[in-house]
């Protein structure tokens, strides 16, 4: 086997290692890179997940002293992550970043749909048993994200004079958008949460990924031309973009 590969290899390493702070005990995934020059720690916002990066030749113990060294950190930053929302009958969810209520409709007929009560609060309706709630909810979401992002996509594209080969929508848990070389755009479902200005402005700059594979002058300038509201989405998504990853945990 070549040196480089033994140098890299630790087939009995472990995934995930325990800490404990303040009688708490917390997990630590453990992702070993070989470009990784010192140990460093950071909070995956979405998924909640604590993960230590380890340099090549580091050892699982300087990796579990150093996790130790700061549960402080580790707690302090979990505990600021905005508390889990679940999709659940009374939970307030914003939609296109207004507010709706979960209303579950136990024998209504359909899946998910909204409409407004006597006060004119808006609702979000869920037909079928209770255990269902949070995936229907979580369907109709995705559902409602890929249909307005392939639309505003497919808008914006036909202004640039380019084509999209296709819109993929997923739960990307470290950005919110992603151009592919081959022409597929990726986004995170939960844009649908957002206000339409902050969906438009990811369509709009990925787009322009079609054109511009950087972050040039030249590519803020299409940006520009196709959402000249970008600036605002941009803040919008700076402050309450975190909040997004807690719904439907």
């Amino acid at each position: 086997m070549p040196l480089r590969a033994l140098l890299y290899r630790r087939s009995s390493e472990p995934q995930a290692i325990e800490i404990v702070f303040d009688k708490s005990v917390y997990l630590v995934r453990l992702r070993r890179h070989r470009q990784a020059r010192r140990y460093t720690l950071r909070i995956q916002a979405a998924t909640r997940d604590v993960i230590l990066t380890i340099p090549p030749r580091g050892t699982l113990k300087e990796a579990r002293d150093f996790a130790q060294k700061h549960g402080g950190w580790i707690a302090a930053r979990l505990h600021r992550l905005p508390e889990a929302v679940p999709f659940a009958h009374g939970i307030v969810v914003p939609l296109w970043g207004l507010p709706h209520r979960i209303a579950h409709r136990h024998s209504a007929r359909g899946t998910v749909w909204t409409e407004a009560d006597s006060g004119g609060a808006q609702l979000l309706c869920v037909a079928g048993e209770a255990p269902h709630i949070d995936r229907r909810i979580g369907d109709f979401l995705r559902r409602e994200a890929r249909r307005e992002l392939e639309a505003a996509s497919h808008r914006f594209a036909a202004v640039l004079g380019v084509g999209v080969r296709r819109v993929a929508v997923r739960d990307q848990a470290s950005r919110w958008g992603s151009c592919s070389t081959t022409g597929v755009l990726s986004f995170s479902w939960r844009l649908i949460l957002a206000p339409g200005f902050v969906l438009d402005y990811l369509a709009a700059h990925e787009v322009a990924h079609l054109v511009e594979m950087n972050h040039s002058a030249r590519f803020w300038r299409l940006v520009q031309r196709l959402c000249p509201d970008h600036e605002r989405a941009k803040v919008w998504l700076g402050v309450h973009g975190s909040d997004l990853h807690r719904y439907g945990a």
